[in-house]
């Protein structure tokens, strides 16, 4: 096992911390859940889809949360008042609580959830503003300039 220190970064850059806190988080994977399974699929150039396995879940005991750059997904099975008992005699369903987190990149939004046959499908698709996306920049000549000038001095 390796361990990376990464404090010098932290002193000669700025605004990067959170990107350090998603290494710091990969390195420690040994004490991540494996409950329950998912998949990860990329279904378009910018769009993805989580699939979890809920096997016995319904939609009451499931909650999807976006908050920031994090998707929380819970899982919690609500007990039925007035239900009868039953005794089981091997339990290989798992239907305990569970909580699980996925970090999103930026521009990156939750545009639907749907529940099938046992899997959780959450639908991602990265929309980036037109601001931040490339653009062309077209070259005047001389004379275009002193017009965009004389443009700016008459606003002002």
């Amino acid at each position: 096992m390796r361990h990376f220190d990464l404090s010098p970064l932290y002193r000669s850059t700025v605004g990067f911390d959170r990107l350090f806190n998603l290494l710091d988080q990969a390195s420690n994977s040994e004490t991540a859940p494996s409950y329950p399974p998912y998949n990860i699929e990329r279904t378009a150039e910018n769009a993805y889809r989580i699939t979890i396995a809920v096997a016995g879940f319904g939609e009451g005991d499931l909650s999807i949360e976006s908050k920031e750059n994090a998707l929380t997904v819970k899982g919690e099975k609500q007990s039925v008042d007035g239900a009868e008992k039953r005794e089981v005699l091997h339990q290989g369903i798992a239907a305990r609580a569970f909580e699980r987190r996925f970090q999103l990149a930026d521009y990156v939004q939750v545009t639907g959830a749907s529940l099938e046959n046992g899997l959780l499908h959450i639908d991602l698709v990265r929309e980036i503003p037109e601001a931040k996306k490339p653009r062309q920049i077209a070259i005047g000549t001389g004379g275009s300039a002193k017009i965009l000038e004389a443009k700016v001095a008459q606003a002002a």
